[in-house]
């Protein structure tokens, strides 16, 4: 699952590296690309997220899966996985986006969203995601065309309903010291939001491994597809998937 602002044209490296050994199956979020983007705010909350990905899977045959995603859709996995744990392989959480009240995308998630409301989503983009669109590099560039192509109010009602609304790990600890599932929590090194997230949720689940990609930002699968890649393939071949 990829993150807000983004589409399942964002996993083409990691696609391209699993085909050949796996299934893989991505999708576009509701209120993104392809998906249709409702109107009122009442589907942009937690619960429609969490049950697309059952749609998905229920959609493709798939009774068991390994889920994950980057950032917002890190979030839905792991929400995902804390209310269908039976139908969890393992987790591939990368980019954690922090919670509400602390560090991560997820605090700044309600300040973005009236940014996007009072002077669009172009000059919000920049203040909160790309910053100078002279200084982008390549991710940074398809990142920024992705923002520009959804329809705003999507992209505000889902910061306002789902990602301002992500819970810390320590208020999740009871719950995800019951998780135990194999799960790789993956992190560039150069992603100040999601660092310390990342490795706080790394210590909390029973089972996880914590990497951090050196001099890799907050789309560490796009700014480093192949340690990102290597480190998936090794995370999965050492659980015997």
């Amino acid at each position: 699952m990829h993150g807000l602002g983004g589409s399942a044209r964002n996993w083409g490296p990691q696609v391209r590296a699993l085909r050949s050994r796996y299934r893989v199956v991505r999708f576009d979020a509701r209120g993104h690309a392809r998906s249709e983007a409702p109107v009122g705010p009442e589907a942009y909350v937690p619960s429609e997220f969490v049950a697309d990905v059952g749609r998905v899977l229920d959609q493709v045959g798939a009774e068991r899966a390994i889920v994950g995603g980057l950032s917002m859709g890190a979030g839905v996995a792991l929400r995902w996985a804390m209310a269908s744990p039976e139908r969890v392989l393992a987790l591939v959480l990368a980019a954690f986006p922090g919670s509400r009240d602390g560090a991560g995308f997820a605090s700044v998630a309600l300040a973005f969203a009236d940014a996007i409301e009072r002077r669009g989503l172009e000059a919000a983009g920049a203040e909160f995601v790309w910053g100078d669109d002279s200084r982008l590099d390549a991710a940074g560039r398809l990142v920024r065309q992705g923002f520009l192509e959804h329809p705003p109010h999507a992209l505000m009602w889902t910061l306002r309903g789902l990602v301002a609304t992500q819970p810390s790990v320590e208020e999740l600890a009871p719950e995800l010291v019951r998780l135990r599932l194999p799960a790789l929590v993956i992190v560039g090194a150069a992603d100040r939001g999601s660092l310390e997230p990342s490795r706080t949720l790394a210590q909390a689940l029973p089972d996880a491994r914590l990497v951090v990609v050196p001099g890799a930002g907050h789309v560490v699968n796009l700014q480093a597809p192949k340690a990102f890649n290597t480190a998936l393939l090794e995370f999965l071949a050492g659980h015997g998937v």
